[in-house]
């Protein structure tokens, strides 16, 4: 196997680690960097990430930083995988540590909480708009990734000479990469998927069933349609991997910590106990804000999105929003 430039990865959570690992073993030199010093101590002393993905080794071309300007040294490829609460402040460090001669690509599925940006906005009025950026998104547990289970995901960007590297460095038997032009689009999904996945996770931890459950993923689909047609996507990309593809997996699938949140909220769980409880980021529960406040700003309709909106705001309790939900007036189906 060809050996292929240095990659910084940025973020050791499990979906950082992941991508890592997968680097790694397809044929990458990888840097592995976390933002506190006794994690990356860990990772270095037990050569897995026990915390989020124990028993799954690192490869040999895995190397892990505590120091993010020794990680970022000769490094031109730079994969940010953070929350997307920590992605601005991120991104300006590496700015500042980097200059100009680099490329980002992002995991994060996210907008930014201060600017409510979409993150290539973000990175473009950071960087410049000149910047190599790419997002890589779609259906994707970081567990079965790791493991080297089948994965399929889209990239998507402003650059088509950094989305074909990204392809050759990410793409394997076990991985398959995508390249899809709807930069946009592609980000839009992998930010409202996740509010969708809270909702029907509710609707499941309240017993809802199977019926609702289908019911929430389709109109959550036309909502996620109305706000990408709005803001320029295409259409076929909501019915590709960072779609469709990413709505199924999130909703139903029980390793999805926006899923596992609804679910326990549904439960009657307090808000407080439940981000103990998982111990990680829950980005459906940061933008929905964001992407409320899109709705309002263009006027469209997004009923789902109110309600969790409403709900984790405290402006509405449990009963009363899935009763707007699911109890809705009769009308005719619209897209």
């Amino acid at each position: 196997m060809k050996l292929r430039d240095e990659i910084a990865v940025l973020g050791a959570g499990s979906w950082g680690t992941a991508l890592a690992i997968h680097l790694a073993k397809n044929g990458n030199p990888v840097r592995l960097w976390g933002h506190r010093a006794e994690h990356c101590m860990a990772l270095v002393s037990d050569r897995e990430n026990s915390r989020y993905l124990p028993g799954v080794a690192f490869p040999d071309m895995l190397s892990v930083f505590a120091d993010l300007h020794d990680c970022l040294q000769g490094v031109r490829d730079v994969l940010i995988v953070v929350p997307s609460v920590a992605f601005a402040g991120l991104l300006r460090r590496v700015r500042e540590l980097k200059g100009i001669d680099w490329r980002v690509v992002w995991g994060t599925k996210g907008i930014d909480r201060d600017s409510g940006q979409l993150l290539s906005e973000l990175t473009a009025s950071v960087c410049g708009h000149d910047m190599p950026m790419a997002v890589l998104s779609g259906p994707s547990f970081a567990s079965e990734v790791a493991r080297s289970l089948p994965t399929a995901v889209s990239v998507a960007g402003n650059s088509a000479d950094f989305l074909q590297s990204l392809q050759a460095r990410f793409h394997s038997d076990v991985f398959r990469v995508y390249i899809n032009s709807d930069f946009v689009g592609v980000q839009l999904c992998g930010v409202v998927k996740n509010i969708l996945a809270i909702a029907v996770g509710v609707a499941d931890g309240m017993g809802f069933g199977a019926n609702a459950r289908a019911a929430l993923i389709t109109r959550g689909m036309a909502e996620m349609a109305r706000l990408c047609d709005e803001l320029g996507a295409r259409a076929d990309t909501l019915t590709g991997l960072a779609g469709l593809g990413d709505v199924v997996l999130t909703c139903t699938g029980n390793e999805s910590r926006n899923r596992r949140f609804g679910v326990a909220l549904g439960q009657g769980n307090k808000t407080q106990d439940i981000y103990r409880d998982i111990g990680q980021e829950i980005e459906g529960a940061h933008n929905v804000n964001q992407v409320y406040r899109l709705a309002q700003q263009y006027q469209i309709d997004m009923p789902i999105t109110e309600q969790i909106y409403l709900l984790l705001s405290g402006q509405q309790d449990l009963d009363s929003a899935l009763s707007n939900l699911l109890l809705r007036r009769a009308t005719r189906e619209k897209p």
